[in-house]
């Protein structure tokens, strides 16, 4: 009986060190998206070994912030989905696989390697990466109108082969091209309420990557995939105003939103509100959705977002770096 008694007390004693110290709901809770080109520099090859030192850099970066703040991690795919596309169209003895299944394979390929980097870098805390599904409206005029950039860049002449023999959409992307796929606006997080207990019981959580994997309702109440890559700065933002986050802050490889982009004339908008950063106009694929995101966040409750260089992460916490979108 004593040695049963001895062998229950040392077991509560070991779950107690491996579990994770309680986080005080009077710290703030801060979503950071980060996004694809802070996960991999524009043009570095999409090899493993770059996405995992990539997601290092990220933790370490990060880790800071967590010790002070509950703390959940969304991040980008357009480079990942992209390059999984091409090598689905590349092997012609199976069908391509869709969008929405390539964009959870992804989610949980990038996820893996942030929880295991945030896992290395912050002590004392557990990180779980959670594969999330984002509801969009079959009907969202978007799948019309192809905008969000994914796979690597080309030259012109490159796109405009592409696009003929593979019957892609192109678009510019600065002095570059890229494919663009249908992007419909999030409408709800599915995995809403599995995320707020994640959150509630300390556990950094990475999730909705990629905007989450995109299905649709069908009338009769099933849930299904759709041919589509939801904008993550959006769905990041729907998910930081449902979970009543402090902050929501969009790491990127740019130091802010600029207005007049790629003219003489560019300058940072260092701080502004909801209404007048819109009074810029932005690319559509690439800054306009952040700038949305974060307004949109402030505009529902959130108390500041920001936009900027994910190494000047604390800073931009702080309210000291980057784009800072404040209600007033």
């Amino acid at each position: 009986m004593r040695e049963r008694a001895r062998g229950s007390m040392l077991g509560r004693l070991a779950d107690e060190q491996r579990a994770p110290p309680a986080m005080s709901h009077e710290q703030p809770l801060i979503v950071v998206a980060l996004g694809g080109n802070a996960l991999l520099k524009r043009g570095e090859p999409l090899e493993a070994q770059n996405q995992l030192q990539a997601a290092h850099q990220a933790a370490q970066l990060l880790a800071p912030l967590a010790a002070r703040a509950r703390l959940v991690v969304t991040h980008g795919n357009g480079p990942q989905v992209g390059l999984l596309a091409l090598q689905g169209n590349a092997y012609h003895d199976v069908a391509p696989y869709p969008l929405d299944v390539l964009g959870a394979e992804t989610e949980g390929q990038i996820g893996y390697v942030i929880e295991l980097e945030l896992d290395n870098a912050v002590a004392g805390r557990e990180t779980a990466a959670l594969v999330t599904r984002t509801e969009v409206d079959p009907a969202d005029p978007a799948f019309g109108d192809p905008t969000k950039f994914i796979g690597p860049v080309y030259d012109k002449a490159q796109a405009d082969d592409l696009a003929e023999r593979m019957g892609w959409s192109v678009r510019p992307d600065g002095d570059r091209w890229r494919r663009v796929v249908p992007s419909p606006e999030p409408r709800r997080i599915v995995q809403l309420e599995v995320i707020r207990r994640l959150v509630a019981d300390g556990v950094i959580v990475v999730c909705v990557g990629g905007g989450g994997v995109p299905v649709a309702r069908t009338d009769g109440g099933r849930c299904q995939g759709v041919e589509a890559v939801i904008d993550k700065d959006l769905a990041s933002s729907l998910l930081a105003v449902d979970l009543g986050a402090d902050m929501l802050i969009l790491a990127t490889d740019v130091e802010g939103a600029y207005a007049d982009w790629g003219t003489p004339q560019q300058r940072m908008i260092s701080r502004a509100t909801p209404q007048e950063i819109r009074t810029f106009e932005f690319p559509k694929g690439s800054m306009g959705p952040k700038v949305e995101a974060v307004a949109r966040f402030v505009e529902r409750g959130g108390r500041r977002g920001a936009i900027g260089a994910l190494e000047d992460i604390e800073a931009l916490a702080a309210g000291d770096a980057g784009t800072q979108i404040v209600a007033r």
